[in-house]
This record gives C-alpha cells, sequence and structure tokens, in this order.
C-alpha cells in the first residue's frame, strides 16, 4: 500500500511547478487525474526539444504516474464534468495566473461550494494577493528578483542556478502545503486554500543569503562554490579537473591537511580557526590547490575517503545517472510508455519504510482514460458519445 492511496487529485496545471507537485502525491499512491484541453493537451506535450518516437520527454517527466482527462473548459459541459469529478476529490491544484480558474467556474470557492473537504491548492509567479498578483511568472524571473541570480557564479555576468530550483521548489512546497491541509482537514472535516508561488519558494532558499544580510547589513555576493560561513568547502582543482571537499571545522580540517600531506597549514596562523580560514580564504585555496593540482581526482577522492573528510567528483549527468549508489537506492527506474517505449525517469528520493512509494504508470496519452473517469463519475456510454461528438472531451 502507497501512503496516500484512496486520496484524489485534480490536476488542472501545466509546466513545471505545479505538475512536479502532483507528481510526487502521484508516486506515493495519489489518483492524479491530469486535464487537458482536447486535440492539442498540454503546452509542454509540444515541446519538441526532447523527444523519444515523438513524444515530449518533458511532458512525460512532470506527468508520470497520473490518469489522463480531456476536457474543453471553454464549454459549460466541460466545465460541469470537473465540478462532477471536484465533488469527488480530495484535492484540487492549478498554477494559472489569479483569476484565470475564477473566471472558469473553477476558482477556490466555487468550488468549495460543491466540496466543502476540498483542498484547493493555487501555485502562481507571485501569489494570489500582493501588487505583483497579476504578473505572469517564470523560473528565471523568481530567480532574479528573489536575490539568487545576484549570488550564483562567479563576480561578473549574472548566472542562474543551472536547474529551474524556483519551479521546483514551488511544486515542494505546494505538496508540502497540501499535507499540511489534508491533515488538517482529518481533524475538522473541513478543506482550505493553499497558495504558494515561484518568488516564495525561491525566497525561502536563501536562508543564509538573509541571515547574513542581516547580520553584517551588507548584500551577499557570488562566492562560486564556496560556502559562506567557512573554509575549504568548496570545488578544487586536480590534475585533471575538479572535485570537491567539505572540511567545515577544525577536525576535518586536519584531516585534509594531513590527507594531502601539507601539515605546514596546520601551523599556519592564518588557518588556525575556522573564522581565519574564511578571512584568509584566497590564500587557503591557493595554497591547497598548489598540491592538489599535482595529482587527479581519483587519487584525492581515494585519500580523502580514506581519512573520512567528505568529498566528491563534479559527476556530468551521464556520471551522475550511472554512479552506482544512485542506482543501489532506485533514483533510476524504467519504465514503458504505450507511445514512447521503453523510458527512463528519476525514482523518489523519500523511502518509507512500510508504505513506500513507487514510479509505475508513465505518463498518459492525451485523454488516454477520459472513458474510464466519465465512468467512475457516473457518465453513460451514450453521454460520452455525445460529449466526444460535441468535441467537449
Amino acid at each position: 500500500m502507497k501512503p496516500l492511496e484512496g486520496i484524489r487529485v485534480i490536476d488542472f496545471t501545466q509546466a513545471m511547478a505545479a505538475p512536479f507537485a502532483t507528481m510526487n502525491l502521484a508516486d506515493m499512491g495519489a489518483d492524479v487525474i491530469k486535464i487537458e484541453p482536447p486535440v492539442t493537451g498540454e503546452p509542454t506535450r509540444e515541446l519538441s526539444s526532447v523527444t523519444q518516437n515523438g513524444h515530449s520527454a518533458t511532458f512525460m517527466t512532470m506527468n508520470r504516474s497520473k490518469r489522463g482527462l480531456t476536457v474543453d473548459l471553454k464549454r459549460p459541459e466541460g466545465v460541469e464534468i470537473v465540478r462532477r469529478l471536484a465533488k469527488t476529490a480530495d484535492v484540487f491544484v492549478q498554477n494559472y495566473r489569479p483569476g484565470v480558474a475564477e473566471r472558469l467556474g473553477l476558482g477556490w470557492e466555487a468550488l468549495r461550494a460543491v466540496n466543502p473537504r476540498l483542498v484547493y491548492c493555487a501555485v502562481s509567479g507571485f501569489g494570489g494577493t500582493g501588487p505583483y498578483a497579476p504578473r505572469g511568472g517564470y523560473d528565471l524571473i523568481a530567480q532574479g528578483m528573489s536575490g539568487i541570480i545576484s549570488v550564483t557564479g562567479e563576480e561578473g555576468a549574472p548566472a542562474k542556478s543551472g536547474v529551474p530550483i524556483s519551479d521546483l521548489c514551488a511544486g515542494l512546497f505546494a505538496a508540502y502545503g497540501i499535507l499540511c491541509a489534508l491533515e488538517y482537514r482529518e481533524r475538522t472535516g473541513e478543506g482550505q486554500l493553499v497558495d504558494t508561488s515561484l518568488l516564495e519558494a525561491a525566497m525561502a532558499l536563501t536562508v543564509w543569503e538573509a541571515t547574513e544580510y542581516w547580520a553584517t547589513g551588507k548584500a551577499p555576493r557570488p562566492l562560486g562554490s564556496a560556502h559562506r560561513l567557512t573554509a575549504p568547502y568548496q570545488a578544487l582543482r586536480a590534475a585533471d579537473g575538479h572535485f570537491t571537499v567539505g572540511a567545515n571545522n577544525d577536525k576535518l580540517f586536519a584531516s585534509l591537511c594531513r590527507a594531502i600531506e601539507r601539515p605546514d597549514l596546520l601551523e599556519d596562523p592564518r588557518f588556525a580557526t575556522r573564522g581565519l580560514r574564511m578571512e584568509h580564504r584566497a590564500a587557503l585555496i591557493e595554497a591547497i590547490e598548489k598540491t592538489t593540482a599535482g595529482e587527479t581526482r581519483a587519487h584525492w577522492l581515494e585519500r580523502l575517503d580514506a581519512a573520512g573528510v567528505p568529498s566528491g567528483p563534479i559527476n556530468t549527468y551521464a556520471e551522475a545517472l550511472a554512479d552506482p549508489h544512485a542506482l543501489a537506492r532506485r533514483m533510476v527506474v524504467d519504465l514503458v510508455h504505450p507511445g514512447a517505449g521503453p523510458i527512463k525517469a528519476l525514482g523518489i528520493p523519500v523511502k518509507l519504510s512500510d508504505t513506500p512509494g513507487a514510479v509505475d504508470r508513465p505518463a498518459p496519452l492525451l485523454g488516454q482514460h477520459t472513458a474510464e473517469i466519465l465512468a467512475e463519475l457516473g457518465y453513460t456510454e451514450a453521454e460520452r458519445r455525445a460529449l466526444k461528438a460535441q468535441g467537449v472531451i
């Protein structure tokens, strides 16, 4: 049994943030019903830069473990289908600009009237209130406005995070908020509105940077791979590339110095304490790299591991996805998609001992489960045929 079995989620989402939230719920057993317009489907189905046998890899990634329903929400009959579905649902998730769902008759107030136990989650660029609420938002915009871009990379040209961190974390915060609201409903019987945004998700991640600013009054600056509070904690140069090391306390620093055969660094008064090592970080890293640049990454990683110093390679994605530890932890799984054929997917990063989730269903074909879902709602075969003929489904 999966932990969220018995929970039905209406997924009225597109792109990345909110689909990522519902994907995580689906992996844990929720019955997630993905609503898309007939014929065209969600826009990410048409992202052609990365495809497999003509099917969008982006769509398949974000929408695994879900069932697919096509409905024309510009038609009153289509809206009625979703309202009937909402009566049976526990959660409704949408990520359109504030006001869009309301104009369709699928806003929080309208669906709460249909089902007072419904947990309604809205994910947007800036949230449902405040002066920026009407704006459209993307991951890049949120990274810039939150301060993340100002501290990413090296000094000079602005650089965003290499992964769409605002989108993905908004999805995780949305899933977290939904589960909190479901727990509250267990005690009270009442649903509620869950409202989060890309900007707030990005800002919530800036814990070190906000703390540094409040404590010092100085705006944090980019540090490359280095840490804001301790050193050496960053990428180091080897003869054949770079590797990472985390010697963030006195004991680990001493172990690092012995592992690279540089006991002289322990005697240097500039590096005697963590505070001094931060103050003289540039000189410290220069001294360490004079040694590490003379041998390969593999040489140093073996020595550091033996010394108990946290360290690791800087992998390409080809290396990361083939890593034996990642494979042992089932972070790469195999699926068979009805159109794309055999595909790979990322696994579930949270392992539950008694009720684990599973990635066991690929993303649906467009409208793949429409007839099945409408039958569950009580639509007869004749009614389904009529809706199909009218272009409602």
